[in-house]
């Protein structure tokens, strides 16, 4: 008999990783061996438990999904990653596979595609929504900048052009510039609108 793949689950609603875990304790090659509910956990469970694939949700405390993935990278563990996420935006697909992962999957694909996707990862094959990567392809790249990015943030938060260049330690014509930049990349009228649009779009 083969060994089962070992897998660990890494999202913060407890009912999910139960869930989870129950589908895919069904199949006879698959073991969930690990799970926990922050980023940050990922990298020492996946050693201590020699996990072979780990299932991430971006949306964490403490460190993501997608941080979690760049973790796991960093650390050349023998362990791919696949993020399952509710949030399936086009722009989240791009920085998962800059993190490292090797799939990237919405959490209301059936649970037969979900172990197969399981098994071609371990494999050592890439597994992407193909609605997300089609959106991902006629999307193109992040245009914005990191900073561009830090400023978007704090405006989504409500903060003034005064706020967010004491937060980051910038002049307020700075900030304006790259609040403009922004706008334009984002074809927006507006900060609101911009940040509304990068964060749709999984840029922020």
């Amino acid at each position: 008999m083969t060994t089962p793949i070992r897998l660990l689950i890494a999202d913060d609603q407890a009912l999910v990783r139960g869930a989870l875990a129950t589908l895919l304790g069904l199949e006879p090659d698959l073991a969930v061996v690990a799970q926990v509910g922050t980023g940050s956990e990922v990298v020492e469970s996946v050693r201590q438990y020699a996990v072979d694939v780990a299932l991430l949700d971006i949306d964490m405390p403490d460190g993501d999904g997608l941080a979690a993935a760049a973790a796991l990278t960093a650390s050349h563990l023998p362990c791919r990653s696949l993020i399952v996420t509710t949030f399936g935006r086009p722009g989240y697909l791009s920085r998962a596979l800059e993190a490292g992962a090797s799939g990237f999957l919405v959490k209301d694909t059936p649970p037969e595609q979900l172990a197969d996707a399981i098994r071609r990862i371990h494999a050592g094959l890439r597994v992407i929504d193909p609605t997300l990567a089609q959106e991902s392809v006629l999307l193109g790249p992040n245009p914005l900048t990191d900073r561009e990015k830090d400023v978007l943030r704090l405006a989504a938060r409500g903060a003034d052009a005064h706020g967010i260049a004491v937060q980051l330690h910038l002049g307020e014509g700075t900030v304006r510039n790259y609040l403009s930049s922004a706008i334009a990349k984002t074809q927006s009228r507006n900060r609101t609108e911009a940040a509304r649009t990068a964060e749709r779009n999984g840029w922020l």
